[in-house]
């Protein structure tokens, strides 16, 4: 099983568990200085680290191809992460996907691949992978799970029409989105996704 940084309010006491997913570049430490920007939450966070802080090699609108065989070896640790968290007693009921940028991409493509009702997907500045629309197989397998996406209009790496698309196919699948796109051009979270991650947590 992968080895993932823990921080928050304690496996005894949290109510959910938070699968924080990081950027190309990035580490679990980065999800960490992203988490101190949200208010208090009853969760505790797990983050599991890329070989190389790099989940899959090309851009994500190239040809799923381009990106294996890393794209099926990062998909298949963040299946092993929420095994851990399953036997650990956070079941899909009790886990919460949240991922930035690249990661985004990874946790969105998951649930929109093999999909399933969590308690809820947190994406900042990401979208499914692959040039080709997605649709999640069955009728509406996310039914009411819930779903916070946030991204930059004009951001640098992650175009917002894939974005509106990923919001679209959740929706499609049943998820119940709160999409916003906020004007700017430069790669970050912003303080408003930060409060309403903070929110979504708490409820």
């Amino acid at each position: 099983m992968p080895s993932m940084l823990e921080w928050g309010a304690g496996r005894d006491a949290a109510e959910i568990a938070v699968l924080a997913v990081h950027g190309r570049g990035g580490n679990p430490e980065s999800m960490r200085e992203i988490s101190d920007r949200f208010g208090p939450t009853p969760a505790q966070f797990f983050a599991p680290e890329a070989p190389g802080n790099t989940w899959y090699p090309q851009p994500f609108l190239q040809s799923l191809e381009a990106n294996e065989p890393a794209l099926s070896g990062s998909l298949a640790t963040v299946d092993e992460c929420l095994e851990e968290l399953a036997a650990s007693g956070f079941g899909p009921e009790r886990v919460v996907l949240w991922g930035f940028s690249q990661g985004a991409c990874l946790v969105s493509h998951r649930v929109l691949t093999a999909p399933r009702r969590y308690r809820g997907l947190i994406a900042f500045t990401g979208g499914y992978i692959g040039p080709d629309e997605i649709t999640a197989p069955g009728a509406v397998p996310l039914a009411g799970m819930p779903a916070l996406l946030r991204s930059v209009s004009e951001d640098p790496w992650v175009p917002s029409h894939r974005v509106e698309a990923t919001a679209e196919a959740l929706r499609a699948a049943g998820a119940e989105v709160d999409l916003r796109i906020a004007p700017g051009d430069q790669h970050i979270v912003t303080d408003e996704a930060c409060a309403a991650a903070t929110e979504f947590l708490a409820s």
